[in-house]
């Protein structure tokens, strides 16, 4: 469920926080393990980048958590953002319904 009064939490700050702060470990640390660019890790973690599918894989390998639980975090970020500005579509008004064929 998402929050309502207060945006998520960013998944780079939850890796920052809960994760590299807690085992001792620094973003040039874990960048290097990544294989990957000081700076693609240091965008997602001050909220500058999201986390997309290919980073979910990495991060949640190296740190044993599965990518969905960070896709997840991305998700509740961008849905709570978006909404912030979106405007109300009503309903579509379905006339009849066809019978689904095997």
């Amino acid at each position: 469920m998402l929050p309502k009064n207060r945006p998520p939490t960013h998944p780079g700050e939850m890796l920052l926080k809960e994760f590299l702060e807690v085992g001792g470990i620094t973003q040039t640390e874990f960048a290097r393990h990544l294989n990957w660019p000081y700076a693609r890790l240091n965008e997602i973690i001050n909220g500058k980048r999201g986390v997309t599918p290919d980073s979910a894989l990495a991060i949640g390998e190296a740190l044993r958590t599965g990518p969905e639980f960070w896709l997840n975090l991305q998700r509740d970020w961008d849905l709570w953002h978006s909404l912030r500005d979106h405007r109300t579509v009503p309903p579509l008004k379905i006339r009849s319904k066809r019978a689904i064929s095997a």
